[in-house]
């Protein structure tokens, strides 16, 4: 746009009076007519306009129009279907704002707005190897435009992210005006809009399949081309990455297995991988797992309890409650047990009087693998008086696991109860 400044324009003049024609002015805007009319020279000056000042002039005039509407006492429509005039005039005063916007520009702020995008998006984008090297391409293409639009010196240094971050700095730093310097801009901009669409269609991780991604990580390495036949071929590599874990301990292993518990969201490979790492317990797992562990996933639970990490201990206190569900509330007693901090032994025994039977075994000998000698008194209630000789025997056991002079004295004297309970005393017995 170039700068077309009426000069000749009378500096008294209003703002009432710069934005519209001596027509506007007589037009008294008390009825439909005048709006209309109004609106109809509206249109035309935006048509008309050559540069900013134009549109400013034609803004100001829109401005006045929708407060003069709002001011205004229109009549309303005789047929209740027919739409009221206001409302009208009012989308027609929607419709020249839009147009208004559209007229204006290109600014080269619009340009660096683009390229902070584009250098974030590609920043925390995981991009493949192919992906990256379309990137760069792009990049270097738009620094190539840049420098033909603005002759623009640019430090063509680091990554394809930190250059786009150094071309915006250095276009923020220039003095375009959208008058006179409208050609630079439109063409810095229809670079920009290049650039963004290049790096859109750049080949990300996100965009492979999920077995694209696993042959990429290299996950599918371990298969010979016999191995590869199996059904699913994914479930024999994680076995096979869970025997090289057992002998040598690999953390890659680890992290291969791991990486097929997030990528392979079947039913089968799910419940397969949770096996699998219940039955290797790395440390690595914990925080996956425990994510899916906090959706009531019981064999998640189990893995938390094979990991034996402290740090589950809330997540799995959270659930002793089971909200009903006695295998939840046996499976979280099960884990804080084989955890083994002292931290849980209150949560756990409140749960020596829980409803289920199961329940309350479970809760005796997650005291027992603790060692609490807390837990000797509530334990002793619990061979005393349950009523079921199963929970007895598992109270028996507990105390005979922590051991103590007490804890056996006690399990002692209840060597003449059921045959469960009393296997558990012969134990003491047996060590004495």
């Amino acid at each position: 746009m170039s700068n077309g400044d009426d000069e000749d324009a009378p500096a008294e003049e209003t703002p009432a009076e710069e934005s519209g024609s001596k027509e506007n002015e007589e037009v008294a805007l008390t009825d439909v007519e005048g709006f209309e009319t109004r609106l109809d020279d509206i249109a035309t000056a935006l048509e008309d306009a050559e540069t900013e000042a134009d549109l400013d002039d034609v803004e100001a005039t829109l401005d006045a129009t929708a407060e003069a509407l709002e001011a205004a006492d229109l009549p309303e429509p005789d047929d209740e279907d027919e739409e009221p005039p206001a409302e009208a005039i009012q989308e027609r005063i929607d419709d020249l704002r839009s147009d208004l916007e559209d007229a204006r520009g290109p600014y080269l702020e619009d340009v660096t707005e683009i390229v902070e995008s584009v250098a974030t998006t590609i920043r925390e984008t995981r991009w493949t190897d192919d992906g990256a090297g379309e990137v760069e391409t792009a990049v270097t293409a738009f620094l190539e435009d840049v420098d033909d639009a603005v002759d623009a010196d640019v430090d063509a240094s680091g990554d394809a992210a930190e250059l786009l971050d150094t071309v915006g700095e250095t276009l923020s730093g220039l003095s375009l005006d959208p008058d006179d310097d409208s050609e630079a801009i439109a063409a810095l901009l229809s670079a920009a809009e290049e650039l963004d669409d290049a790096v859109g269609a750049a080949e990300a991780w996100d965009d492979l399949t999920v077995r694209e991604q696993l042959t990429e990580e290299g996950f599918y390495d371990i298969l010979s081309s016999e191995r590869r036949k199996d059904y699913p071929p994914e479930w024999s590599a994680v076995k096979l990455y869970e025997k090289r874990y057992q002998k040598t301990g690999d953390s890659e292993a680890v992290e291969m297995i791991l990486l097929a518990f997030e990528k392979l969201t079947s039913d089968f490979m799910e419940e397969n991988v949770l096996d699998s790492l219940k039955r290797i317990g790395p440390e690595e797992a914990l925080e996956p797992v425990e994510q899916r562990a906090s959706k009531r996933d019981k064999l998640a639970i189990d893995v938390l309890g094979k990991i034996g990490s402290e740090e589950a201990l809330d997540t799995l206190v959270d659930f002793i409650d089971g909200d009903g569900d006695p295998a939840l509330q046996e499976a979280t007693l099960r884990a804080l047990g084989a955890i083994g901090s002292q931290e849980a032994t209150q949560d756990i025994a409140n749960r020596l009087d829980a409803d289920n039977p199961t329940v309350r075994s479970a809760a005796a000998r997650s005291l027992g693998r603790i060692g609490d000698t807390r837990a000797i008194d509530p334990l002793a209630d619990i061979l005393a008086d349950d009523p079921e000789a199963s929970v007895r025997a598992s109270a028996a056991w507990a105390l005979v696991q922590i051991g103590t002079e007490r804890a056996l004295e006690t399990v002692d004297t209840h060597s003449d109860d059921s045959y469960l309970v009393e296997a558990e005393a012969e134990k003491v017995t047996l060590s004495s």
